[in-house]
């Protein structure tokens, strides 16, 4: 070989060590990033009690910790999703992952109970911004077949930052103090902005209208926020109180405000026609449910299960004895394709909430003489359940709607996780504390009560999940596209956190003036 030769090879070797280097940069950013969010959002309710002793706030206003974060994540997930479609995925997700640290370092320093709620809020919109346009850059970075094993651990990585986040809460908390968690995720997440900018190329999508419907995202904000403070606070003010109507009515009028300004945009929040698809509609509430009942039982468990009158467990005792419940349903939803596969999406989502609804049915009967080995099968039921009502929803939602129509379909099912999320915590808090002060009043001990509360509130998320039953089985029969791949079981399993297509979106046609313009995103 001539030295020619040699210099044309090493040319050809260097210009093809781009491509594979930047896929390789897009991958590892999104995919550390996605596992840093999903664990800090499931690890956050293990960390209450000790927020609330260092910090002096309530648990009840703390809950506002947990509710902000997904009312805000409801608000933004869309929207994100648009500015990077619009901006540029890599600017706006590096913005995210800036957000995502100042809001870790705005907890970790916080004195007051105030602050933790104000960063948390912070970091609802950081979360969701990192998700939405972290799956946008690997769909623009990464083409054909790779494009779909690159989605597919994506989802591993955020299926397994779900599991994680309890054990890693409760193992931080005895070890660094509940500001640790916060502190390791900004240098994470911190990490994560060089490789980005060194690797990920910019993309955005030229075929999208320019205009941003920021109107949508404000009214969606006003449509959840007052709803749930009306839930929160109701039980205080009185159902009939001035404050807990008016707080409906703002609901009520910005869900008029919120249809008026979507049929009038030109790229809308939500596009309304999608709301025709009863199989859509009926998987991403079907999501909601799930994401509501997940979120409000480790809640509540995690509140239970470390207060002295109760388990009296340490934070670590506590993540490991949520784990099975944090665990199951992540491992059990990809589990269940095959049988979606053989028996249609509505069997199998009736059939998981049907077992759901059992496991809550037991904890209906919790006493305070109850031990943790009382908990953990009817806990592992529960997830069991969960997980397979999820997994295929999550499956389904972007299956049931045209190649085109997936990023707006995902975009749907999102919000409707974060709103289930938000929602059910706010309405299962409420309960646990409104039967345990009412117990206590009655001249119950502090134990009985808070078993009282436990088993109250058990009972309140049966009705969800026998809600989740009847849903099931009004929506049409579902069967699925085909044999299942690896992309249609870690979209199950990243479906307790994200909505993952399984398919690639068309990608729109070259433009000799432009050159090869990136695909769209598949995440709205």
């Amino acid at each position: 070989m001539s030295v020619g030769d040699t210099a044309g090879a090493g040319a050809d070797a260097d210009a093809g060590s781009g491509p594979a280097k930047a896929a390789g940069g897009v991958l590892a950013a999104t995919c550390i990033s996605a596992f840093v969010v999903n664990a800090n959002t499931s690890a956050v309710s293990i960390l209450l009690p000790a927020i609330s002793e260092d910090t002096g706030a309530s648990l009840t206003s703390l809950q506002w910790a947990v509710t902000g974060y997904s009312l805000v994540g409801a608000a933004v997930i869309v929207t994100s999703g648009a500015l990077g479609d619009v901006f540029g995925r890599r600017r706006i997700f590096i913005g995210g992952l800036l957000l995502f640290v100042a809001s870790c370092v705005l907890i970790a320093l916080a004195q007051g109970g105030g602050l933790v709620i104000a960063g948390r809020a912070v970091q609802g919109a950081a979360g969701s911004t990192i998700l939405a346009c972290g799956l946008s850059l690997l769909s623009a970075g990464i083409s054909g077949k790779a494009e779909m094993q690159a989605v597919s651990l994506w989802g591993a990585a955020s299926a397994a930052g779900a599991a994680a986040g309890p054990l890693l809460g409760g193992v931080l908390v005895d070890v660094t103090g509940w500001q640790g968690l916060f502190w390791i995720d900004a240098a994470i997440a911190a990490a994560c902005i060089p490789l980005t900018l060194r690797t990920v190329p910019e993309s955005s999508d030229p075929t999208r209208p320019r205009s941003i419907d920021y109107a949508g995202t404000v009214l969606v904000a006003a449509i959840l926020a007052p709803f749930v403070f009306a839930v929160t606070e109701g039980s205080n003010w009185g159902w009939l109180d001035i404050r807990t109507l008016g707080c409906f009515a703002v609901s009520v009028a910005s869900v008029f405000g919120f249809v008026l300004v979507e049929k009038r945009v030109g790229a809308p929040l939500i596009d309304l026609a999608l709301l025709r698809n009863k199989v859509l509609v009926g998987s991403t509430v079907a999501i909601l449910l799930v994401a509501g009942v997940i979120n409000a039982i480790m809640y509540i468990c995690s509140l239970y299960f470390q207060n002295p009158a109760a388990l009296d467990m340490s934070p670590l005792e506590a993540g490991l004895a949520t784990l099975p419940a944090a665990l199951g349903i992540v491992v059990t939803a990809p589990l269940v394709t095959r049988f979606v596969d053989k028996f249609g999406g509505r069997t199998v989502i009736a059939g998981g909430f049907a077992i759901a609804t059992v496991g809550l049915l037991v904890l209906a009967f919790v006493q305070d003489s109850w031990t943790y080995a009382a908990f953990a099968l009817p806990m592992i039921v529960l997830a069991v359940g969960l997980g397979l009502a999820n997994g295929p929803s999550s499956a389904i939602a972007t299956a049931c709607v045209p190649d085109n129509q997936v990023g707006a379909a995902s975009g749907i099912s999102n919000m409707g996780r974060y709103i289930g999320s938000a929602v059910l915590t706010a309405v299962i808090a409420a309960v646990f504390n409104a039967v345990g002060l009412h117990n206590k009043a009655l001249g119950a001990s502090t134990s009985e009560a808070l078993a009282k509360g436990f088993a109250r509130s058990s009972l309140a998320l049966l009705l969800f999940t026998a809600f989740g039953i009847a849903l099931a089985l009004l929506v049409g029969r579902v069967r699925p596209i085909g044999k299942p791949q690896a992309q249609h079981y870690a979209a199950a399993a990243a479906g307790t956190a994200h909505t993952v297509p399984t398919k690639s979106v068309p990608k729109p046609a070259l433009s000799p003036a432009s050159g090869p313009p990136p695909p769209p995103t598949t995440h709205a």
